[in-house]
């Protein structure tokens, strides 16, 4: 008889306790224990870091931490909904709601910490909530429909970013703070101001130095506004309190566990209680040194320590530090170290520019130490200064908070620091243990640095080794971008005199590679009218340079038919194009599907069909939707104020006008777009490589999201921008893109690449830094004001149409190979089954 496997039972599932069972996991012990976890919450562990990003459209579902299949593979037991009610440690047994009882041997409390409500009168009213899970988010949601103002008591980070998510719901916002500043744990008086007067200018009211006295209610006990301190009174219908959390330690207390004397259950270095058989991570426990933790890198680190004590192993944990770096209400907002200067003797260098709203502090000790510092604006420095903290700096300290050009060039970068310097501080990952890595994925697989917070990915970057031949390919010395300015300033309209000319001189004469004839056709296709080239991409030499689903203006599927993608602008459309679509998808026997992207793709056309039915597409308006290249694919659209009693303007209107201007427009990659109405983001801008979304004032216009397989949401580049504004930055940050960017690359990943990133781009395209705008803007102009439809211009030309065959020497014939067979009234490839015996059908 097989021995009973030893029980752990993990109480709480959030970012913490998940983190511990995939140290369980990484170490086998799932595969050697009992593991049961009890969770409070309706859903698994999610990313409580970036819970406001719920509001500008991530899904619950996207932020979950817990991957699919990972409970069953690791066969853990999750109890959704049945927190732990009480435990008998003799018995050495818990408790949940459920009354379900269940035995330990091992014991795990990640129970976290709760939000701090003020006792004051009213804080039960309707229309006061918390902000601490999706399901307050929800029902702030919920209740802020119809209503026009709110309030945030606590100016933290929590605070500020329930403060951004208020003004997000259409609300005017109040934000009250007893302290003198804002953040004042993060940031001293100097950061604070220039924090205030930043989130000043973006329209939210600050009210520093108070607090609340009372909330009050109206004649139907919900919330009508709030008393302060100072006499005064604030109208607000929704008060949000973001005042600190306190450990959740009740169940610790109840079963006699040792506890804080002001909450947090004590625990060793090892992080195992007064119970040897119980130990507690993250906010719910009182570290070794005394504190209680509330950010999610020292609790991963507790989590770490429990595991591996476990399992017999030595680790412990004394103490984290607690720098971070954050983004709120779109400004960079970083501490390190000693922020506040509390050392004996300690010497302050400032540079502050309010005018900018950037304010940087570095806190030196009297030798010349690094101890701490504090940024605000502009937090790029931040990956490099927080390991250099506890050493003396290589250049003066001067230099490292002066912008470019003000002092000394600097040519400071990661190679200064010590191999024992934290990058990653979320998993504790050193220096030497990145430059163990060649490649970004690699580091990730096996450090997890990057994949916590994201702050420490630009100086991983820095760190890895650059590539040993930066060219394109085998024929070019060059990469992308230096071959694009060279087609610009050359006026090169030809692959073969960019070849000859400027090719690696083994290539000169050749024939080029499949990477980079499909790489300089793009380029000359988006330069065409500047270098006067030919705008059809089959025309001369330019057709033997594409892809393959360009040869066709098509996509090729798996079976050797082709798709047809009309374009359908914003997805808006008439009865009359629906039943031209329906009618020619019956006559030609094709496959339809209405896309993600709004519009509706007919699959199964053979090569030879192409012109005829897209003969019958043009004729009823329709043209090109260029899924088949590498540029704009489509402008989705909600519905907007036209008919959505939440929309504040009219998204579709914008959304074709956007697609109808860069249509055709042949970029690295290709490109999505979308525009939604209002903050509820049906449209999922911030999932698009350029998105836009409505506020009362305008447009927002984000840049650099992706969906896919490596999901990113878009960073804010500009808010309430007027329509012509709006199109002249996307103008230029297109062609910014197409300029700069590398081959295949998404926006998204060449934001991430840019050096200086997302501030470096807004210099250039909203600030003219590099004094490109104009050039920018007319490039774009000669592409719309020389666009033409590539499939009109095919059904134009009898010689063009040639091409449409499946065999060269018998232009009648279809290819036989090209079969279907029914499914759920439609049609789908003929395919061959591969079996042990053979293909079948």
């Amino acid at each position: 008889m097989t021995e009973p496997q030893p029980a752990i039972v993990l109480i709480g599932h959030g970012m913490v306790g998940q983190r511990y069972l995939e140290a369980l996991a990484e170490r086998g012990a799932t595969a050697t224990h009992r593991v049961t976890v009890l969770c409070e919450e309706p859903r698994p562990a999610y990313d409580r870091v970036h819970l406001t990003s719920y509001f500008s459209g991530s899904s619950p579902e996207e932020l979950s931490l817990t991957p699919a299949g990972f409970m069953a593979e690791h066969g853990i037991e999750l109890h959704l909904g049945d927190p732990a009610e009480s435990v008998d440690r003799e018995a050495r047994t818990v408790t949940s709601r459920s009354g379900r009882v269940f035995p330990y041997d091992v014991l795990v409390l990640a129970t976290g910490s709760y939000p701090f409500v003020p006792p004051v009168p009213g804080k039960d009213a309707p229309g006061c909530f918390v902000y601490r899970t999706i399901e307050d988010l929800l029902a702030i949601e919920e209740y802020a429909e119809g209503r026009t103002t709110g309030a945030v008591v606590g100016g933290g980070l929590l605070g500020l970013e329930a403060a951004g998510a208020l003004q997000g719901l259409g609300l005017s916002t109040h934000i009250v703070e007893f302290a003198p500043r804002l953040m004042p744990v993060q940031v001293d008086e100097g950061g604070g101001a220039a924090l205030l007067r930043t989130i000043e200018e973006m329209g939210l009211a600050v009210h520093t130095g108070v607090g609340t006295q009372a909330v009050l209610t109206g004649e139907d006990g919900s919330v009508t506004g709030m008393s302060l301190s100072d006499g005064s009174s604030l109208d607000t219908e929704l008060v949000v309190f973001s005042a600190g959390v306190r450990p959740r330690d009740q169940l610790a207390r109840d079963c006699g566990l040792a506890v804080g004397e002001r909450g947090g259950v004590t625990v060793d270095a090892r992080c195992r209680t007064s119970d040897p058989r119980v130990y507690a991570i993250g906010e719910c426990a009182q570290a070794v040194d005394g504190r209680v933790y509330g950010l999610v890198a020292p609790g991963y680190e507790m989590a770490e320590t429990a595991a591996e004590d476990l399992l017999g192993r030595e680790r412990e944990f004394t103490g984290a530090d607690l720098s971070t770096k954050l983004k709120l209400l779109g400004v960079d907002v970083a501490s390190f170290g000693d922020a506040h200067g509390a050392a004996e003797g300690s010497l302050d260098v400032i540079w502050s520019d309010s005018r900018s709203g950037v304010y940087k502090k570095l806190v030196m000790s009297a030798e010349g130490v690094l101890l701490g510092g504090v940024l605000v604006g502009d937090a790029d420095a931040y990956g490099l200064l927080r390991p250099l903290t506890g050493s003396v700096p290589p250049v003066a300290p001067e230099q490292l908070v002066l912008p470019a050009g003000l002092g000394p060039a600097t040519q400071l970068g990661p190679s200064a620091l010590p191999d024992t310097a934290v990058i990653c501080s979320c998993h504790n990952v050193t220096k030497k243990a990145i430059t163990a890595c060649s490649t970004l994925p690699e580091v990730k697989k096996c450090t997890k640095a990057g994949t916590g917070c994201g702050g420490c990915l630009k100086v991983i970057g820095q760190l890895l080794p650059p590539a040993a031949d930066p060219g394109l390919c085998g024929c070019f010395p060059y990469t992308r971008a230096e071959l694009y300015e060279i087609v610009r300033t050359r006026r090169l309209a030809s692959y073969r005199e960019l070849l000859d000319g400027h090719g690696r001189p083994e290539a000169r004469g050749g024939e080029g590679c499949e990477v980079c004839k499909p790489a300089v056709g793009s380029i000359i296709a988006s330069l065409a009218p500047a270098v006067g080239a030919s705008g059809y991409v089959l025309d001369g030499e330019q057709a033997a340079l594409q892809d393959t689903n360009d040869h066709f203006l098509a996509n090729l599927q798996r079976n050797g038919s082709y798709s047809v993608v009309p374009r359908i602008p914003g997805g808006e459309i008439t009865p009359e194009k629906l039943i031209v679509i329906g009618e020619v998808a019956r006559d030609f026997g094709l496959y339809t599907k209405i896309t993600g992207g709004q519009r509706i793709d007919l699959f199964g056309a053979r090569v030879d069909q192409l012109p005829a039915i897209w003969a019958r597409l043009v004729d009823a308006g329709f043209e090109s939707g260029h899924a088949y290249g590498k540029a704009l694919r489509t402008v989705k659209s909600c519905v907007g104020q036209t008919w959505c009693r939440y929309g504040v303007q009219d998204s579709v209107r914008m959304a074709i006008d956007l697609e109808l201007r860069y249509r055709g427009l042949r970029a690295p990659h290709k490109l999505k777009s979308a525009v939604s109405g209002c903050t509820r983001e049906c449209a999922e801008a911030q999932s698009k490589d350029f998105g836009v979304i409505a506020t009362a004032n305008g447009w927002n216009l984000y840049v650099g999201g992706n969906g896919g397989a490596v999901p990113r949401h878009a960073d804010l580049l500009a808010q309430d921008l007027s329509d012509a504004e709006l199109v002249r930055l996307i103008d230029r940050f297109l062609m910014f893109y197409i300029r700069t960017a590398d081959r295949l690359e998404r926006t998204s990943a060449w934001l991430e690449r840019l050096e200086g990133g997302l501030e470096h781009l807004r210099d250039v395209v909203v600030h003219d830094s590099l004094g490109l705008c104009a050039e920018l803007e007319s490039l774009m102009a000669e592409h719309v004001a020389h666009y033409r439809d590539e499939w009109a211009e095919t059904l134009r030309d009898p010689d063009r149409l040639r091409r449409f065959v499946s065999f060269v020497n018998a232009p009648g014939a279809p290819d036989p190979t090209v079969r279907f067979v029914p499914e759920r009234g439609q049609v789908k490839p003929d395919l061959a089954v591969l079996t042990l015996g053979g293909p079948v059908r």
